[in-house]
């Protein structure tokens, strides 16, 4: 198969979804990879690298997206990237579709099939494609948290691990998941008080057990929450449903009772935010300020810091990827993880969450949802 790998065009997103050691796997396997000129760049990978790896460097994502027959990508396409796609066509990137019709719609009129990352599962129910990209997120949460409490970036001048004499930022983390956990290892290791708010008791056993004392848990409440944000100097989003849109946890009539000057990260921006007032940002950009509370909503955080995170997406999604190379669409039909990634597939929306949050009909392929 032709695999194709062009440069990322989101604002701020430097990361590529494949490295030059995960092209020579490809090639070692029997396939062609063609890599558009520059891709690698922003993580540190020149085009000479690609090369001697086996690609075919070619000028353009016009002429990568004509070459190739599967595209490998890491940010959902943008709507240029849409208007490439063609039946033909088996994307594999993140997509995060639930709150993003307009993109649902440009992929279902290409009729391409769209495996996104994030919607892969493994036997033991989890996510290994979205896990990687939550650990950097939920790490790099608590290092933006940190600087947007500083009193030149909006905050309200709290330095987040205190010193001797003055106590620490309380952190409240929302979701006890790879995201809040990471986060809570973050802020606990920077001195921070901590508590992450989780509605599965064995999970909030296993944080209790990983964290010796370190940090607290609290069973996740309407009440509970609202305490919590109340109280908190930072409050992490960190709440996931696999496919569809984030609950919202923290409303807007709650920024008004919380301290002027305290911080919200949304780690869930990309479906479509844990907090009522939550809207994308950008690294350039990265805040803005409602009733007095700073939000940080980034919807590609882990894009700081593109060389750790594209190694680490690509350790996960490599295993995958080559199944997608060897044996084509057939791939699903033998690993009902990986077709638990599929949530299009020639004009028809194949993911029920997916579906669910768009209000379009559900179509299922392969079985792997009996």
């Amino acid at each position: 198969m032709r695999v194709g790998v062009p440069r990322e065009i989101k604002p701020d997103e430097y990361r590529v979804g494949l490295t030059p050691t995960a092209v020579r796997e490809y090639v070692s396997h029997g396939h062609e990879v063609v890599v558009e000129q520059g891709a690698g760049a922003g993580a540190g990978y020149a085009d000479e690298a690609y090369a001697r790896a086996g690609a075919t460097i070619l000028p353009t994502a016009d002429a990568v997206f004509g070459e190739a027959e599967m595209i490998v990508k890491v940010k959902e396409p943008q709507a240029v990237e849409w208007a490439r796609l063609t039946d033909r066509h088996i994307l594999f990137t993140y997509l995060h579709l639930a709150p993003d019709p307009a993109q649902a719609d440009g992929l279902l009129k290409s009729g391409c099939a769209a495996i996104a990352y994030e919607t892969v599962t493994d036997a033991a129910g989890g996510l290994p494609l979205l896990a990687p990209m939550s650990e950097v997120a939920g790490r790099i949460a608590v290092f933006s948290a940190g600087e947007t409490l500083l009193k030149h970036n909006g905050g309200m001048g709290l330095l987040i691990s205190g010193v001797p004499g003055v106590p620490p930022a309380r952190v409240a983390v929302l979701g006890g998941g790879v995201v809040g956990m990471n986060a809570a290892r973050m802020a606990a290791g920077l001195g921070a008080e901590v508590v992450i708010l989780e509605r599965s008791i064995p999970r909030m056993r296993q944080l209790d057990d990983m964290f010796q004392g370190r940090i607290l848990t609290r069973y996740s409440t309407q009440d509970a929450v609202e305490d919590e944000v109340l109280r908190a100097d930072v409050v992490i989003g960190a709440v996931l449903t696999a496919g569809a849109s984030a609950p919202k946890l923290v409303r807007r009539e709650h920024l008004s009772k919380m301290k002027p000057g305290s911080v919200l990260v949304d780690v869930s921006i990309d479906q479509g935010g844990c907090f009522e007032t939550s809207r994308p940002t950008t690294h350039n950009d990265p805040t803005y300020t409602v009733d007095g509370v700073v939000h940080y909503c980034v919807a590609n955080m882990p894009g700081a810091a593109p060389r750790t995170s594209s190694e680490a997406l690509v350790h996960a999604t490599l295993p995958f990827g080559l199944q997608l190379a060897d044996q084509g669409l057939d791939a699903l039909k033998k690993n009902t993880h990986l077709a638990k990634g599929l949530n299009v597939l020639k004009g028809e929306v194949t993911h029920p969450a997916v579906a669910d949050a768009l209000g379009k009909s559900f179509k299922d392929p392969y079985g792997a949802w009996k």
